[in-house]
């Protein structure tokens, strides 16, 4: 019974003895000469954006089904070609939803009635824009060609970048992780002699909205659009394991 009691108490004293400070870990794993200590790391780029992605829509209301869809694509052809003869890339414009919705009267008590009042159609067309600086030029010509909603617009990286940039944030992130795991090594008296193993986290690249003045010149307003680009953070992280001497 004192031989269990014994080993139990070994037991427990080398659980407390795995140190966990911060996002680094130091602990024995495997051999019992090797020791390791496991660090996390991330890494921040601040960039601009270099592509914007605009969604507008053409929304048409009519108690003819077939009117409604009429009108709409004849408005929805106008807002096409005006954004081909700007340059756009037809590559670079594409449909991104289309809807037919029965619009019915609710009656006192709030039940829906069957008879359909009129059709609502809307059709949704997606821009992307490689030139961040057109996007209020863009905005304002599709307004101005029979789009009558403007759903977003969002300002993000382009692929190219996302890569180029992440890049540079696993650097930032491997640095990181390495000043922590150097900072405790040294505090436990402890050397770094090599990498055992490293995991690579995934990227966020975050999309920067702009919409304060887009629906004043969807309704009407005179004015050009003014939209500001802004910086938008893309970051990265690293989960490294160090060998300890």
């Amino acid at each position: 019974m004192q031989g269990k009691t014994a080993l139990l108490g070994i037991a427990l004293m080398l659980v407390l003895c795995a140190a966990v400070i911060g996002n680094v870990t130091a602990a024995t794993q495997g051999d019992s000469s090797e020791r390791v200590i496991q660090v996390s790391g991330t890494g921040k780029v601040t960039t601009t954006p270099d592509q914007a992605i605009i969604a507008f829509a053409v929304e048409t209301e009519n108690a003819d089904v077939k009117v409604a869809q009429q009108q709409n694509a004849q408005r929805m052809d106008a807002v096409i070609n005006a954004l081909k003869a700007a340059g756009i890339p037809a590559k670079d414009i594409k449909t991104a939803g289309y809807s037919i919705i029965p619009v019915t009267d609710t009656d006192s008590s709030g039940l829906i009635s069957s008879k359909v009042r009129y059709y609502r159609v809307v059709n949704t067309l997606q821009v992307t824009l490689n030139d961040v600086n057109r996007a209020g030029e863009v905005v304002d010509l599709a307004v101005e060609s029979g789009a009558n909603r403007v759903n977003s617009v969002v300002f993000t990286l382009s692929d190219e970048k996302q890569q180029e940039y992440r890049s540079q944030a696993l650097t930032a992130a491997v640095a990181q992780a390495r000043g922590d795991a150097d900072a405790v090594a040294a505090a436990l008296g402890k050397n770094i002699v090599d990498v055992k193993e490293v995991n690579v986290g995934g990227s966020y690249v975050p999309m920067a909205y702009d919409n304060r003045y887009v629906m004043e010149q969807a309704s009407g307003a005179a004015v050009k659009t003014p939209l500001e680009v802004g910086e938008i953070d893309l970051t990265a992280s690293v989960y490294i394991t160090y060998i300890l001497s």
